[in-house]
């Protein structure tokens, strides 16, 4: 048992020598390093020369995309790497130390800033350690929230694209002194990236540029990055498309609604007033601005035209519906195109009466005909509504009187005073003329109530009838109105749901 505890007591003591000689030999080290080293220096063998700085970044979250104030938050880690020629050294000489972790206030580093930073501060990274490796390799990664303005084009809202620019860049040293090298030719970093809820992240390509600003004459590289997403849509078409269209519907469902019920207009009015309060909270999620008109505000307004206007021509309707002829009398153009050619397109007619053109055309020559008959007639044709021959009766009727006043004749002369023929015709006749008057007098006023009667009857009767032409006509316009707005729109967006 002696042998192994020696031997586990020696393990252990070289251990501790080992560990031991480590700490002396990092320090040594970092004071050899930073005990000339110039933080303002820039770490280059010859000074005519750039300092070539690759530059990289690694996207893990879309925190917020604020369209309102257009501004694009991320979670960003970026990524810089250079060679500083004073922090070389050979690890064999300071006990195998191959790199140095140390705090970047102690050494230089490029001031790579956000151009387009709407931070409070700027600059949105947290400050971590620099890795410096034995070779001079400098690897400097600081993670931040970063706070960007970007360009929101909401054209196509909520079926939109967004492409938001993070500009990246050296504050004071031109190209001349300091290069930036993209790290990847296909852009950021996207293998950490987490879902987000409502954007589908599509590419962040990256792309370095040298541009010459009208403050110096010095040329300036920087690297932008694109971050290009696309709005989920799956929860805009649930929580507004579908209540609109439903909303729209149901102002169709009014004008198959009876006039007499009373709640044709209240309804209109109630899914106008629906529609409006809906409209004011999809206001409150889409964006402020004057630049553009979304697509999803487009469609809303046709569609608040279509149930206002909806509401005005229920108001047609029912006016319509209740006129009476006293008051109203209907113009032949109303008669000519909501009482024939409307309901022949619409297929629609009268029970017992089939519209189609010809029955048109026929009862427009029958009422021709109708008028020129009247205006030959005497009065007494038109009143009785008979041929006019009534001279033959009255002549007839003269031959009568005459036959038995002849009989009157003879019995006033036997009891009394002789009269001659001329004036016992003239008294009969005068008698006859008489009552024949007021005979057509009395069947003139009935038939006048009748036919007045008649008349009105049949006025009301062709007002209500354009007042249901009128429904049934708005009805298909107004749904060909909302299919067609609403297939326009989702048609014309460049994409129409990603979940």
């Amino acid at each position: 048992m002696a042998p192994d505890v020696h031997t586990v007591f020696v393990c252990l003591l070289l251990i501790y020598i080992k560990e031991s000689f480590q700490g002396p030999h990092e320090k040594r080290l970092l004071n050899n390093l930073l005990a000339t080293y110039n933080t303002l220096e820039r770490p280059v063998a010859n000074e005519s020369e750039p300092l070539s700085v690759k530059f990289g970044l690694t996207l893990q979250q879309i925190i917020d995309v604020d369209e309102k104030n257009q501004l694009l938050i991320t979670n960003i880690w970026l990524s810089l790497e250079w060679i500083d020629y004073n922090l070389k050294w050979n690890d064999s000489e300071y006990g195998g130390v191959k790199d140095l972790r140390i705090t970047p206030n102690k050494l230089w580093k490029p001031d790579v800033l956000m151009y387009n930073s709407a931070d409070e501060g700027f600059d949105g990274t947290y400050h971590t350690n620099i890795v410096v490796k034995h070779n001079g390799s400098c690897l400097y990664v600081p993670p931040g929230i970063f706070k960007s303005t970007c360009k929101i084009d909401i054209t196509w809202f909520p079926f939109d694209d967004q492409h938001c620019e993070m500009k990246f860049g050296s504050w004071t040293y031109d190209g001349n002194q300091l290069d930036l090298v993209l790290k990847s030719e296909e852009g950021g970093d996207l293998t950490d990236f987490i879902t987000n809820g409502e954007w589908f992240l599509i590419g962040m390509p990256g792309v370095k540029n040298t541009i010459t600003y009208a403050c110096c004459p010095e040329p300036y590289v920087d690297v932008t990055f694109t971050i290009q997403i696309r709005r989920r849509t799956l929860y805009y078409f649930f929580n507004l498309i579908v209540p609109c269209v439903l909303i729209s519907s149901m102002a169709l469902l009014g004008f198959t609604l009876p006039p007499d019920s009373g709640e044709k207009l209240t309804l209109g009015v109630t899914i106008l007033l629906s529609l409006t309060v809906f409209l004011n909270l999809v206001a409150e999620s889409m964006p402020t601005t004057s630049d553009a008109v979304p697509l999803i505000g487009t469609y809303f307004n046709c569609i608040m035209f279509m149930v206002a206007s909806s509401v005005v021509l229920t108001v047609v309707v029912l006016n319509y519906h209740h006129r009476t002829a006293d008051i109203h009398e209907m113009p032949n153009w109303i008669k000519c195109v909501f009482l024939q050619w409307l309901p022949w397109i619409l297929r629609m007619g009268r029970p017992g009466k089939k519209i189609t053109r010809k029955t048109i055309l026929l009862s427009n020559r029958m009422k021709e005909l109708e008028l020129k008959e009247r205006s030959s007639k005497s009065l007494l044709a038109n009143v009785l509504d008979i041929d006019d021959d009534f001279r033959h009766v009255g002549i007839s009727g003269s031959q009568t009187a005459i036959g038995s006043g002849s009989t009157n004749f003879d019995k006033s002369f036997s009891y009394g005073r002789p009269t001659t023929v001329e004036e016992h015709h003239s008294s009969l006749g005068s008698c006859n003329h008489k009552d024949l008057h007021l005979i057509l007098k009395e069947l003139q006023f009935i038939t006048n109530r009748m036919k007045k009667a008649d008349d009105e009857a049949e006025l009301i009767s062709d007002w209500k009838f354009a007042a249901m032409v009128v429904d049934r006509f708005c009805l298909i316009i107004f749904t060909l109105f909302t299919i067609i707005a609403t297939v326009a729109v989702l048609f014309s967006a460049p994409h129409i749901i990603v979940q």
